[in-house]
C-alpha cells in the first residue's frame, strides 16, 4: 500500500471529523478573455453579483477557434480582475508548459494576496500541440503524453511545497530548485487550496494524491450526454479506488465538472434543463458545477442566465 502523507493535502486542514466537502454545492462560471478590459471587469461583477460561488479565466495563448482573436493573458487579467471584485472566489486551470513552476508559484502567491484570500489555483497538463497551436507561435516544447504527464507531477509537487514553505529545494528529473524562498506567505493557510484537472488514469492518480478539488470534463466536445455519464463513472471509480489505495478519505477531495458540449449550450434554455443536468452529475458525485458564460453559446439569452442564477440555483441548493 502507497504510504499516505496528509501535509501534502490541504483537504484536512480545515475539515471537521466527519465533513464532507461534497455536501456543499458550488457553481462556477468560466469566461473567455476576448472582449475589451472595461467590459471584462462589467461581466465579472455580474457574475459576483448574481451569487455565483466562483469565476475563472482559461489559461491559454491564444483561443483555439480564433488564433488571431484578441485574447489576454490569463495571470495578469486574474490579478487585475481580483482588485475589481470583492467576495467571489476566482481562478483558472493553469497549463504546466506555459511558466516555470516556481515562478507560476509565485504569480498564485502574488494573486491570493491581492485577491486577500479568494484564489483557487487551477493546474492542468495542457493540451497537445495537435490541439493547442500555442506551442509553434510562442516556440514552447510540445511534449510527449508520457513526459507531460511526468513534469506535472514533478510542477504539482513544486508548487505545493512552495505555497507552503518559506525555503524550498527540489531534485527532480525534469525540475530543480535550490534554496527558493517564498516571501510572504500566502494569506490562505497553508497554501491556496489547489484543483487539478484530470480525465485519464494517471493524472487522475495525481490529482488524489494532491488535490483540494478534482476537475474534469468527461470527454469529447462532441460527446453525447451518455457518453460523458458513463466516462465520468468510469472515472469516479478510479479516483475511489486510488483514494482506498492509499488510505485518503473520499470525502477530503471535491468533484468538479465543467459543463461543456452540447450541454453547455442547452443547460440554461430553462429551469428543468438546468436542473436535469445538475442531477444527472450530482447523482454520480459531483458537488462542483462549472459552466461557459453565455457569451460562448449565443442563443442562451441573459435573461435566462440571470434568471436560473438568481432564482433556480437558491432553491436547488435548498432542496438537494
Amino acid at each position: 500500500m502507497e504510504a499516505y502523507d496528509a501535509k501534502v493535502l490541504t483537504c484536512r486542514r480545515t475539515m471537521k471529523e466527519g465533513e464532507n466537502v461534497n455536501d456543499k454545492l458550488r457553481f462556477g462560471i468560466v469566461t473567455l478573455q476576448n472582449i475589451p478590459w472595461e467590459e471584462q471587469v462589467k461581466r465579472w461583477q455580474s457574475i459576483e453579483a448574481l451569487g455565483f460561488d466562483s469565476v475563472w479565466v482559461a489559461d491559454h495563448f491564444v483561443n483555439y477557434e480564433n488564433p488571431s482573436g484578441p485574447w489576454f493573458e490569463a495571470w495578469t487579467l486574474l490579478a487585475a480582475l481580483a482588485s475589481q471584485t470583492s467576495h467571489i472566489r476566482i481562478g483558472g486551470i493553469s497549463s504546466i508548459p506555459f511558466r516555470n513552476p516556481a515562478v507560476l508559484a509565485r504569480q498564485a502567491l502574488t494573486v491570493d494576496h491581492i485577491s486577500k484570500g479568494r484564489l483557487d489555483l487551477g493546474l492542468g497538463a495542457g493540451s497537445s500541440g495537435n490541439i493547442d497551436p500555442s506551442y509553434r507561435m510562442a516556440g514552447i516544447e510540445d511534449w510527449p503524453a508520457a513526459e507531460r504527464v511526468a513534469r506535472f507531477r514533478e510542477v504539482v509537487e513544486i508548487v505545493d511545497q512552495c505555497l507552503r514553505n518559506r525555503v524550498t529545494s527540489y531534485k527532480g528529473q525534469y525540475y530543480q530548485l535550490e534554496n527558493t524562498s517564498m516571501a510572504p506567505p500566502p494569506v490562505q493557510k497553508p497554501r491556496p487550496p489547489i484543483t487539478i484537472a484530470a480525465m485519464g488514469p494517471s493524472m487522475l492518480r495525481i490529482a488524489v494524491h494532491y488535490a483540494d478539488t478534482w476537475n474534469t470534463l468527461g470527454g469529447e466536445f462532441n460527446a453525447p450526454p451518455e457518453t460523458i455519464l458513463e466516462n465520468l463513472k468510469r472515472q469516479t471509480k478510479l479516483v475511489d479506488d486510488h483514494c482506498s489505495k492509499i488510505g485518503r478519505d473520499q470525502k477530503t477531495l471535491r468533484r468538479s465538472l465543467l459543463v461543456w458540449g452540447s450541454e453547455a449550450s442547452t443547460v440554461f434554455d430553462s429551469e428543468e434543463a438546468f436542473k436535469e443536468t445538475a442531477r444527472r452529475y450530482l447523482d454520480v458525485g459531483f458537488s462542483e458545477f462549472m459552466f461557459f458564460h453565455p457569451e460562448t453559446a449565443p442563443l442562451i439569452s441573459s435573461r435566462a442566465f440571470k434568471e436560473i442564477a438568481t432564482e433556480v440555483i437558491p432553491e436547488f441548493r435548498r432542496t438537494v
